[in-house]
């Protein structure tokens, strides 16, 4: 089971933020006129997700290689297997969100999927036999500063989550974390550093990716339709899809790909 944390807190401190989602609603409103508006905006260890960094990178008008060298940070710690890239806050005092103004959020249509689902967090893990489905639990996340909790705005889980566009990031998400949550084996030790890497460009340097794919000998040896060929040639989704599906295959031999004969 994985949580994608917002924070960088001790584990005592989490048990005092986080508790179990119960029932089927909650109370909370964040607006502009609210005192601890964008409060919430500074100091986060915000994991940044394969298509997080797409929205955003297409947002801003950039490169995935120009993203990642400008906002971001890579973490390798272990015991992860993957690198994590982690949102780089600003170098001010508040240590804020690089995105965010005294108005609010600067890339609201395309913010990360854990600042879409906030103050609720999810936590993921996949079916045993069936890694293209997980089971799913929420929590609430009740921090100090936080007054939304005080407004008398009732939702719905369901609502909430329809409302904030989750379905669409946590069907690209869940494909993500079935990867890093993997405790299938990657084969030789010395061929962990290469997958290492290809992992790292299959999620995070999609432009590389895709060269990587149309301009080698890639289709000459992987049976892939002319369709999908078109798809993944025209939607970045579509080809974050395909590079998640083909990391499965070359990191741990699944049978996502198939060869040809």
């Amino acid at each position: 089971m994985l949580l994608l944390l917002l924070w960088d807190m001790t584990n005592e401190q989490n048990e005092k933020i986080f508790s179990k989602f119960e029932g089927d609603s909650f109370k909370f409103r964040c607006h502009k006129d609210i005192s601890c508006f964008n409060e919430c905006c500074a100091k986060l260890k915000l994991v940044l997700t394969p298509y997080d960094v797409l929205r955003l990178k297409n947002r801003l008008g950039l490169s995935s290689e120009e993203f990642i060298d400008k906002y971001t940070e890579t973490t390798f710690e272990k015991p992860r297997r993957f690198p994590i890239v982690l949102l780089k806050m600003a170098d001010n005092e508040k240590q804020s969100c690089p995105f965010v103004s005294p108005e609010g959020c600067t890339i609201y249509a395309d913010r990360p999927g854990a600042c879409r689902i906030y103050p609720l967090g999810r936590a993921t893990k996949a079916i045993t036999g069936n890694d293209n489905t997980v089971e799913e639990e929420f929590f609430v996340v009740k921090e100090k500063h936080c007054r939304g909790f005080e407004e008398e705005k009732t939702r719905s889980k369901a609502e909430w989550m329809q409302g904030e566009g989750l379905e669409e990031y946590n069907e690209v998400n869940d494909k993500w974390l079935s990867i890093i949550t993997s405790n299938k084996g990657m084969g030789d030790e010395s061929a962990i550093l290469k997958k290492t890497q290809m992992y790292f460009m299959a999620c995070y340097n999609l432009e590389k990716f895709k060269a990587f794919i149309f301009k080698s000998s890639f289709f000459g040896h992987f049976d892939v339709s002319d369709d999908e060929k078109e798809q993944i040639a025209q939607s970045e989704k579509a080809l974050l899809l395909f590079a998640l599906n083909w990391l499965r295959f070359s990191l741990f031999g699944e049978q996502t790909i198939r060869i040809k004969c």
